[in-house]
């Protein structure tokens, strides 16, 4: 039995080590990591008694540090904080992009909760491919990438 275990274990181990390096799904990994981060200082805010536009405002500030950090560093193994700004301008555009999406799916008749899932997977990887090329590039020359 104990034989039995071991295989299984060995075997998930070693699953688990070839999906992690993967790089795109390390990314929607951190980036569930960077949603209940987000998620949570806001909570954090709202609880203190925080009013919720200032409790939103501060918990996306943090959510975006938050993110840029684990991102970089897990994702694509940099520690360059110079790239903030870059960063930040992704997430402006896909931001800019998603309203626009939302809207164009309620002028066909969609809801916007249907609209963001629809449209969720689609703006991940866009992020993620505009993160590879424009952020964290310099990178990329280093290391082989997945």
């Amino acid at each position: 039995m104990l034989d039995l275990l071991h295989l299984v274990w060995s075997n998930t181990a070693g699953l688990i080590r070839k999906l992690w390096a993967i790089r795109f799904l390390r990314f929607l990994a951190v980036g569930g990591i960077n949603t209940a981060f987000g998620y949570g200082v806001f909570a954090l805010f709202i609880w203190i008694g925080l009013h919720y536009v200032l409790a939103a405002l501060l918990g996306e500030i943090c959510g975006i540090l938050f993110n840029f950090k684990t991102t970089g560093t897990i994702v694509f193994g940099s520690k360059d904080n110079r790239l903030i700004f870059r960063f930040f301008g992704v997430y402006l555009f896909a931001y800019l992009l998603r309203v626009g999406l939302l809207r164009a799916f309620k002028y066909f008749g969609v809801g916007p909760l249907v609209a963001a899932a629809v449209i969720l997977l689609p703006i991940s990887l866009l992020v993620y491919l505009l993160q590879r090329r424009f952020v964290f590039s310099a990178g990329d020359k280093k290391k082989p990438t997945a």
